[in-house]
């Protein structure tokens, strides 16, 4: 195939403070064909948007060469031809947007690259129907919700009609729904426009789909391959703090279970995991090296059933209470755009309460509500007794309710970590050895040394930054968390390291709120989970009753949780299967436990 776009020992170093240098490319290599589809993978801060500012001649390589459709990256007027054919949609689209109204924001590059208005307006329509929003056209991009504005950022890239798409963690705000539209919309791209796609991404599920795969670590390439390849290479994508595909992962969880080996690259896709999930019990069950009775009995004991305390709300009172809620953004004027519509529900003391929905659907609305940052126009809010219409309750409320908005870490504004994670303690008038111990006891909970304390929170890493963020808020010790998309562009393992914390501090008594838009997360998680569709409640119920079915999902314009979509085909040969279990350890022991029951049966069936 044509080659597109060539590195050759591509070196790149960020100057700090004009002195000290920091190698972000460390001598990368690597050639990416026309019309081809490539991720890169690799955790926070290890490159990779550096990179694909250097494929976009947003940087000029310190050493090495850089090469787009035959056009060497030399300097400005170089950059200026590679950038009419390298598109690029960055992680916050707030860097991204410019303009008045959505239309006018997406034609922004295509004024600039002096396209007729002919072709222009037919291009914007084009591009605002790829990615759901043309019916938005006249409204202000202030107003449309975080993955709306990710959609309004890819749209003004399409526009351009650029030879290559280059998406920097562009899925990170989207909705499930939304991320699987994008995702057709690439391949679309790719095989009917013969469009190159750069997707730098942390779901793994979309890096399946590529032709190609890169994983970098510490400004380096350090595996590189088809995704059948790399995808097999499971300890290699966890040491390097990346995910495995779920369905490989449950595939190699049942093959320790059961002390029998995987076939590499066996389970590539999920048909393919289903068939060697087979062939290892089969195998293990012949060859007896493993005991499928003693594992029966003893999931039996360990998962009675019981209702949790946590779930049965008939002897707890609420310590959040939402009624009749309504909201309209700029009421009375021709903008006024319904964000929330008759919501009512309750949360109870120590959950770990979710709240899921398509970008648009009222989440941020919602819990802006929960502190007091929004007041009801409509129904009430109460939060620990205290009614949040009412401005003397406000100042109480934000003392035992703490938020975390989408992006913590523009919540960063103090010269010192230490300062900014002090500075509520000290709003919440607490004397200097209390917010010392505030501070130490945050710092701990998020997973953060103390050498950092004393450094710029600007000058962390995203991962760091958004830790800092967060002990800023636990460091009030409040009574409810309340966190918005608080993972999201985070490798596997930072997000990971949130989740934890938030699971110890549910430990502890703290409620929490957690707005997401991963239901593999909000399934493993949550006690009970809220879905909104267009500013409506759909459902509020534990995860088994939210995910039970394909079709109630799909009403709500979500998707079910990675597990259950495997579980679904795996219950095909199965039928006895547990579908509800929502981590990959326990769906291994489910498989093992339907292969058993389906073996009982046969058995019973050939001894009649």
């Amino acid at each position: 195939m044509e080659k597109f776009i060539e590195l050759n020992e591509v070196t790149f170093d960020y100057k700090i403070n004009g002195l000290e240098t920091l190698t972000a490319v460390n001598c990368v290599s690597m050639s990416i064909c026309k019309s081809s589809h490539v991720a890169i993978l690799g955790r926070n801060g290890s490159g990779k948007s550096t990179l694909a500012r250097l494929i976009n001649g947003l940087e000029v390589p310190t050493s090495g060469t850089v090469t787009v459709d035959g056009i060497p990256l030399i300097n400005e007027l170089n950059a200026w031809e590679i950038r009419k054919k390298c598109g690029i949609v960055f992680q916050n689209p707030d860097n991204q947007i410019i303009g008045t109204t959505v239309e006018e924001d997406v034609a922004f590059g295509p004024e600039n690259l002096g396209m007729p208005r002919e072709k222009m307006i037919v291009e914007i329509d084009k591009a605002l129907r790829f990615v759901g929003l043309q019916d938005k056209k006249k409204t202000a991009p202030h107003l449309l919700s975080g993955g709306q504005k990710q959609k309004l950022a890819i749209a003004g890239v399409l526009a351009m009609n650029p030879d290559c798409c280059i998406l920097d963690e562009a899925t990170s705000m989207l909705d499930p729904t939304s991320r699987k539209e994008l995702m057709k919309l690439v391949s679309t791209l790719v095989k009917d426009q013969k469009m190159t796609v750069i997707n730098i991404t942390h779901h793994m599920e979309e890096a399946i789909q590529a032709d190609y795969v890169y994983i970098m670590s510490q400004g380096s390439i350090v595996r590189q391959g088809h995704p059948r390849e790399v995808f097999d290479e499971i300890s290699l994508l966890k040491s390097e703090g990346l995910d495995v595909p779920v369905h490989i992962e449950i595939t190699q969880a049942i093959a320790d279970l059961v002390l029998v080996p995987r076939i590499s690259k066996a389970a590539f896709t999920q048909t393919e995991a289903c068939a060697e999930i087979n062939r290892i019990c089969e195998t293990a069950y012949q060859d007896k090296t493993f005991d499928f009775e003693k594992s029966a009995s003893e999931s039996q004991s360990s998962n009675t059933s019981e209702i949790t305390s946590k779930n049965d709300s008939s002897n707890r009172k609420p310590i959040l209470t939402v009624e009749n809620l309504s909201y309209t953004y700029s009421r009375e004027t021709v903008f006024a755009s319904d964000a929330l519509i008759g919501i009512d529900f309750e949360i109870y003391p120590g959950e770990l309460f979710g709240i899921v929905g398509q970008a648009g659907s009222g989440k941020s609305t919602l819990v802006q509500h929960f502190n007091g940052l929004l007041r009801p126009q409509t129904g009430k809010v109460m939060v620990m007794g205290y009614d949040t219409s009412q401005k003397q309750s406000i100042r109480a409320i934000r003392k035992k309710a703490g938020l975390l908005f989408q992006y913590p870490e523009h919540q960063l504004f103090e010269e010192t970590v230490y300062q900014d994670i002090a500075f509520g303690p000290k709003c919440l008038g607490l004397n200097d050895k209390e917010i010392a111990e505030s501070v130490e006891q945050a710092i701990e909970i998020v997973g953060l040394h103390p050498s950092i304390l004393e450094k710029s929170p600007f000058e962390l890493s995203g991962g760091q930054k958004r830790r800092v963020a967060i002990a800023g808020i636990v460091a009030m010790k409040p009574e409810i968390l309340i966190l918005d998309e608080p993972a999201a562009g985070l490798d596997p393992a930072g997000r990971e390291e949130i989740l934890d914390f938030m699971k110890q501090l549910c430990a502890k008594g703290t409620t929490v709120v957690l707005v997401s838009h991963n239901m593999d997360d909000i399934a493993r998680l949550a006690d009970r989970i809220l879905v909104l569709k267009k500013g409506k409640k759909i459902i509020c119920d534990t995860p088994m009753e939210v995910f039970k079915s394909r079709e109630q999902v799909a009403i709500c314009g979500l998707s079910l949780p990675m597990t259950t979509e495997f579980m679904l085909e795996m219950k095909q040969k199965y039928p006895l299967l547990d579908l509800f279990n929502y981590n990959p350890d326990s769906c291994a022991k489910a498989i093992i436990q339907a292969f058993h029951k389906k073996k009982k049966l046969e058995n019973e069936k050939v001894g009649c």
